[in-house]
């Protein structure tokens, strides 16, 4: 193809406009894998549905969301983690830190607010200071979140290696509460914490500058940084937010369970990361959807459900499953790039 200083002759028709699939093709190559999502789960649940009496409930799909509520909320900050190139191994660990600290905040009378908003704190300064130093550094985000969960474990170990009851009775009200949604289909608060900060960050990343730099850092962070975008606050900006959301399913672990251990949340954070590449965030960075990670966890849980419902399966069979998705949904990824390229 050769280019020219002259401008086209008036009425001249560009190779673009006369293919407008081709002007079109790259975006949309990045809704596929959202897409093949969207129908493995709209298969699983009909699968369900017509092989297990009483799948069909509402209940169960509700129950969805409460009994992964914390792993929706962390996966929601590691979207953002995951679209910059970046990686994030540190939030389970911080998960156990906020649970342990909050067990023993309450336990020793500290007031249930204060202790919400130090905890949330301390997560998004956990966070902070992993993207100053991937920033600043230039270290790896692999090994800088990985010395955070180092970090974040043992001082969970360091505060009590034992379970702790949570007595306090703001803490025991909200675990106990429920929302009816229609009749017989309850839900816990929880479960509306995550579904409102999927929402919110679906909003942050759709319609803001904000999100707007996340991409373009994932697309390609030195050209973002030639055109004058904050990559350096940026950075840190999206970590911090994933160590304020894996803080805040911490809450919602201890809420959960009336209780706080410096073992929870072991692993979480590849079920988040899982749970992200299945819903097509892509590794790379540059491309996925909140609402992608959404699924990705929904599919996740649905694995989870029907292994119930069978009864008498190993529940190793979620990892398997999971892992055979993980492959198949790497594979695509790498095939739907190279196509767009």
């Amino acid at each position: 193809m050769t280019t020219t200083d002259t401008p086209p002759a008036a009425g001249a028709t560009s190779a673009a406009s006369l293919n407008p699939r081709r002007r079109t093709f790259k975006p949309n190559t990045r809704h596929i894998p959202v897409l093949a999502t969207l129908v493995l789960l709209a298969l699983m649940y009909g699968g369900g549905i017509a092989n297990y009496e009483k799948f069909g409930q509402p209940s169960v799909f509700v129950n969805l969301f409460r009994d992964n509520a914390v792993l929706l909320v962390v996966a929601v900050g590691m979207t953002f983690v995951i679209i910059t190139g970046g990686i994030d191994l540190s939030v389970g660990a911080v998960i156990s830190l906020t649970t342990t600290l909050t067990a023993t905040l309450l336990q020793g009378g500290w007031p249930p607010l204060v202790v919400l908003v130090l905890v949330l704190l301390l997560g998004s300064l956990i966070g902070a200071g992993q993207g100053a130093v991937i920033h600043f550094f230039k270290v790896e985000p692999f090994i800088a979140t990985l010395a955070g969960l180092f970090l974040a474990r043992g001082l969970a170990l360091f505060i009590n290696q034992s379970s702790i009851p949570i007595r306090d009775e703001t803490w025991k009200a909200i675990s106990q509460y429920r929302i009816p949604l229609a009749d017989g289909v309850v839900t816990k608060p929880i479960a509306l914490i995550a579904i409102a900060a999927v929402l919110i960050a679906a909003a942050v990343l759709a319609w803001t500058r904000f999100g707007r730099n996340v991409y373009a850092i994932g697309g390609n962070a030195d050209s973002a940084l030639l055109m004058g975008l904050p990559v350096g606050r940026t950075r840190i900006a999206v970590y911090t937010l994933s160590g304020f959301c894996a803080a805040l399913g911490g809450v919602l672990f201890s809420i959960n369970s009336t209780s706080g251990w410096a073992l929870q949340g072991s692993g979480l954070e590849l079920d988040a990361i899982a749970a992200c590449v299945i819903g097509g965030v892509l590794l790379t960075g540059g491309s996925g959807y909140v609402f992608g990670a959404l699924l990705g966890v929904l599919v996740t849980g649905l694995i989870q459900t029907i292994i119930n419902f069978q009864g008498d399966l190993n529940p190793a069979w979620t990892r398997i499953i999971v892992g055979v998705l993980l492959f198949g949904f790497i594979v695509m990824q790498r095939l739907v790039t190279r196509r767009a390229k």
